[in-house]
């Protein structure tokens, strides 16, 4: 179905296991068999995540064009642009990244990984999402008129074709597990979601939980969604869209109790890393909803694990880690 997009192979695991949360499962009261994890966070270059399935297309489009420079941008910890830079590196591309933050004094996370990948950085300031994506643009025109020809990739490459990646996924899933009631994803600047709702058809089958990176996600989701259906042929989907919007705490990237709690359930329970950004919210957002009696009474629930492991390293989660007492 998506065969007729440029792609560029970036994956190293393709379809990404499917595995069984029995434990975790358990402890949030639902039957054995019935709670999994997506495991896309084994996927591909630059430490993996869900960005790589993104980068395919994306890298896929931007070659097709003639570019020769990824440009994109993020929050301090963007995975989206550690991952952007090591796709660049392996194919041979310029890249420039943009983060949102003053220049830290020691780089930690997905910073020091940034450094070692060796991107172009513009260290923009504290600048909200769409800041953000000004800013991307404004360096895309500067390397123009430096004679460049750059590929400018939205803020977690959530562009529709960007998020066809997400539509593939979701064809992986209703293949691997027929009998999926509601998938669970971190939902930053929303093209994952998108993509899931339209690979499955219909936005109740998809929880996003809001980390705080995007304001618009209620109206974003469903018109990417809409588009994104449209670019890959497939019918508009059925429904509303479904979002958690009480798992941010302070805003994106501050820790929060519920997800250190996430942390510890999936590490103890399962040997199951997740970060502090997005996974860990999103996690939290699953077992508030399993908690409170909001998952589906039958068939499977699948949490989608879009990577992010490097933020555990980020000096500014170290206490917050070793404080916590279950």
């Amino acid at each position: 179905m998506l065969d007729g997009f440029p792609r560029t192979p970036l994956a190293s695991v393709s379809p990404t296991p499917v595995e069984p949360m029995d434990r975790l499962g358990e402890a949030l009261g639902l039957a054995p068999g019935r709670l999994w994890v997506k495991r896309d966070d084994v996927n591909g270059v630059g430490g993996g995540g869900n960005k790589v399935r993104k980068l395919e297309f994306l890298v896929g489009d931007a070659l097709e064009q003639g570019c020769d420079t990824l440009v994109t941008g993020g929050g301090r910890q963007s995975n989206h642009c550690r991952i952007t830079a090591a796709a660049a590196a392996k194919l041979g591309l310029a890249c420039t990244i943009v983060l949102t933050s003053p220049r830290p004094s020691v780089p930690t996370g997905n910073v020091l990984l940034d450094e070692v990948l060796r991107p172009d950085i513009v260290w923009a300031g504290t600048r909200d999402y769409y800041g953000a994506e000004a800013a991307i643009e404004e360096v895309c025109e500067r390397l123009t008129a430096e004679g460049r020809r750059p590929y400018r990739m939205p803020v977690g490459g959530a562009s529709t074709v960007g998020a066809l990646g997400y539509v593939a996924c979701g064809l992986e899933l209703a293949e691997q597990v027929p009998d999926v009631a509601l998938v669970v994803t971190a939902d930053g600047s929303g093209g994952t979601h998108a993509g899931l709702v339209a690979g499955l058809g219909d936005h109740g089958r998809v929880l996003g939980v809001d980390v705080g990176t995007r304001p618009d996600l209620d109206e974003r989701v469903p018109e990417k969604a809409a588009e994104v259906a449209v670019l890959a042929g497939l019918p508009a989907p059925a429904g509303s869209v479904q979002l958690d919007h009480d798992r941010v705490g302070p805003g994106y990237g501050a820790p929060t109790d519920e997800c250190r709690e996430a942390l510890h359930l999936a590490a103890t329970l399962e040997g199951l890393l997740l970060d502090p950004v997005y996974t860990g919210k999103a996690m939290a957002g699953l077992v508030a909803a399993a908690r409170e009696g909001r998952l589906p009474s039958s068939g499977s629930v699948v949490f989608v694990h879009t990577g992010g492991t490097p933020a555990l390293f980020a000096h500014a989660y170290a206490d917050w880690i070793r404080s916590y007492r279950p």
